[in-house]
């Protein structure tokens, strides 16, 4: 089960220590300063799940993949942000002899990915996508610290493939120690995280605050009721839905069950902006606005919190 995973950010890193716990043969490709602080002194994951150390002899890593030679993958793992996206897609598309005809894409990024990204390089069934519900930081380049867990990792087809080949990838990183499973609705599951990133990733990040406080404020409990209803009437406009029918039942849902176990997490949309780096935001209350002018929708909430984002970046 040969493994490749792209971008070790706090997410890759913490998904990578789980598949070399299970002995599973993999590479790694990171840039610049992570790449040199993985070769020197390893990965490592710490927190809520079990603490795992990879020593950096077990552990090889590129710069790019333009500079794997001589080797094919079974799992391709796309764990960089949605910003680096089309970039990541067309090398691979060049490095094509990394892919046998048989070889699985899994997309594990936030929010809503553009198709078109990647079906003008591979066919559906080649791109599968992955849902976390797992708090990542990352307190140095080589460590990944899982700060929340709510629930583990799903993986499956939007477009309907059997995901009984992406079994043995989601056994592999459920034994090193992040639960996961794979997920024959997976489409659910990806706008259920949606909804969730929407309301709280980009507001925490703007007002600089944990997810905990933004349910403390009846302001922000507004705002991102607004949010939610936005998302929902563009999911119906899309003919695409989730596990609640309508925003009032995932709005209970949201605020009593979702938000208190991850009270204390910081969004990674805040991280970014405290690294002063690009943000998610087109993946995220992007994607909600571009598919809203698509189909009519108005989402004055969504736009705000687009424009909000991206004054903050315009200032880096």
């Amino acid at each position: 089960m040969n493994t490749l995973l792209i971008g070790c950010g706090a997410v890759g890193i913490g998904i990578a220590t789980a598949l070399y716990d299970s002995k599973v043969p993999l590479d790694l490709v990171a840039r610049g300063a992570t790449k040199k602080a993985i070769e020197e002194k390893g990965i490592k994951r710490v927190g809520l799940l079990n603490e795992i150390v990879v020593p950096a002899k077990v552990v090889q890593v590129y710069e790019g993949i333009k500079d794997i030679k001589n080797k094919c993958y079974d799992f391709i793992i796309i764990c960089a942000k949605t910003t680096h996206s089309s970039k990541i897609f067309e090398e691979l598309s060049r490095n094509k002899n990394l892919l046998s005809s048989t070889s699985k894409i899994i997309i594990v990024q936030n929010g809503l990915e553009d198709e078109d990204t990647y079906l003008q390089y591979f066919n559906k069934d080649q791109v599968y996508s992955a849902r976390v519900f797992i708090g990542f930081i990352r307190p140095e380049l080589h460590i990944s610290e899982v700060t929340v867990y709510a629930s583990g990792l799903l993986m499956g087809s939007l477009y309907g493939y059997s995901v009984d080949e992406l079994q043995p990838l989601a056994t592999a990183i459920d034994q090193g120690g992040i639960p996961s499973k794979v997920a024959p609705q997976i489409g659910k599951n990806i706008w259920a995280k949606l909804l969730y990133n929407c309301a709280l990733n980009p507001l925490g990040a703007i007002l600089g605050v944990s997810y905990g406080k933004l349910i403390e404020n009846p302001h922000s409990i507004e705002v991102m009721s607004k949010i939610i209803e936005e998302v929902y009437s563009v999911m119906k406009a899309t003919e695409n839905e989730t596990f609640w029918v309508d925003a009032d039942s995932y709005k209970k849902h949201f605020l009593n069950k979702l938000v208190p176990p991850t009270a204390e997490h910081k969004s990674s949309m805040l991280q970014d902006i405290e690294r002063k780096m690009r943000t998610e935001i087109d993946s995220l209350s992007g994607a909600i606005v571009k598919l809203g002018k698509k189909h009519g929708v108005e989402v004055p909430y969504n736009e705000m919190i687009v424009h909000l984002i991206k004054t903050i970046e315009s200032g880096y």
